[in-house]
């Protein structure tokens, strides 16, 4: 990034959320008079979720900034223009994205010398982990914006009408097993995963209002009961997380693009179109870096083949290349960001942001299985708390 570019994005961003400085609550603070006596006034702070997502954001935004300033001075691939290249070439050097626009990657025949192509892996964790934490907060910004009440008033009367008769046969079951529901529903196009999934938010939306409407009112007479409401809600929950672990390209939901059409909280919206570019920034970074790598498999694949054995890679082991040699094996947000356990325990007692540094702990599929049949137990576990513990978010790469 050239340095005027980058003095450009960092004047506009802090024009962007200057207004925020002006968003604030109320808090109780001590003062001490003149004369010794102590008493209790009310001071005004920077409102709770502002005061911990803008910093979390602005140094995932520094930390994306440096990676890119990370690959200045690289000499062991460039980029060739599209235009410039006939379709055969593309067709063999190129990753099958639907990007048509991206230049294509150039590296030596040879491929990536081994200190390099580690490099460029540590250089996509980082940058993976950065992408997590911003879909985090970005999933729990959405999660806490009202829902419209033209989505509301759009929704049928009943769940039973927007899940569909078999749909709400096999939640509303005695036995209910996620891993056989989500087997027996037809999921092969993101059409169908997609309409499956705002069924299920249109339908949380109508038990939650129900059970709001019967909350401290006599169930008596109502056709479901609050606490099958509050299990049937559980269920459809644990349904959503497992579609967005197991389809993370599908676009927004119908509910999270209404949410952020008619939102009237400044504070939400600044914090949702910040997370959401720093979501396209970082997913954009990763698939550079993918495409590179892409390139170097095959220029060795093809080295190999014409050797008929594996051709020697650039003996040069010495390549200097930013913070290799400091790069642990494996590294958490808490270390990337600087962040000591104090400010990690602020940060878990925190609302909105909660804690990222769990976020960041991925579960393979047979783990992710084994513990849906754990979340569905009588005790109430809040949808922020398995986002956290599922890593149930959508990929950015769909909207962007």
């Amino acid at each position: 990034m050239p340095p005027e570019r980058r003095k450009r994005w960092r004047k506009e961003v802090d024009w962007f959320l200057s207004v925020t400085d002006h968003i604030v609550e109320l808090v109780p603070s001590q003062q001490q008079s003149p004369d010794g006596t102590t008493m209790e006034v009310m001071m005004t702070r920077q409102r709770g979720d502002l005061l911990v997502n803008i910093p979390a954001l602005r140094k995932l935004d520094t930390m994306l900034i440096d990676c890119l300033e990370n690959f200045k001075g690289q000499n062991e691939f460039w980029y060739v223009d599209s235009k410039d290249q006939n379709e055969s070439e593309k067709a063999g050097k190129q990753r099958d994205n639907g990007k048509w626009w991206i230049p294509t990657v150039e590296i030596s025949p040879r491929g990536l010398s081994e200190v390099t192509r580690k490099w460029l892996q540590y250089q996509k964790d980082s940058v993976n982990q950065v992408l997590k934490a911003v879909m985090a907060i970005n999933a729990q910004i959405l999660t806490e914006m009202k829902v419209p009440e033209s989505y509301i008033e759009s929704l049928p009367r009943n769940g039973r009408a927007s899940l569909g008769d078999n749909i709400y046969k096999s939640i509303t079951d005695e036995f209910f097993d996620p891993e056989k529901f989500l087997a027996a529903m037809d999921l092969t196009s993101e059409h169908k995963v997609l309409d499956l999934q705002d069924r299920i938010e249109a339908s949380i939306v109508i038990w939650q209002g129900k059970m709001n409407q019967m909350d401290g009112k006599s169930s008596w007479g109502s056709v479901v009961s609050l606490e099958k409401r509050e299990l049937f809600e559980e269920r459809a929950e644990t349904i959503l997380l497992i579609l967005k672990h197991q389809f993370p390209g599908i676009p927004q939901s119908s509910l999270d693009i209404t949410k952020i059409q008619y939102n009237k909280d400044v504070g939400h919206a600044v914090l949702e179109s910040y997370s959401r570019v720093l979501e396209s920034l970082a997913s954009a970074v990763m698939n550079r870096i993918d495409d590179v790598l892409y390139a170097d498999n095959l220029a060795r694949n093809s080295s190999t083949e014409s050797n008929g054995k594996q051709s020697p890679l650039h003996s040069d082991e010495n390549i200097e290349k930013p913070n290799l040699k400091e790069a642990p094996d494996s590294m958490t947000l808490m270390d990337f960001m600087g962040w000591n356990s104090d400010q990690g325990d602020g940060l878990k007692t925190s609302d909105s942001a909660g804690d990222l540094d769990e976020f960041l702990k991925e579960d393979n599929k047979k783990l992710m299985l084994s513990k849906t049949t754990n979340h569905i137990t009588t005790k109430k576990i809040s949808y922020l708390e398995k986002l956290e513990n599922w890593g149930g978010i959508r990929s950015p790469t769909a909207r962007h």
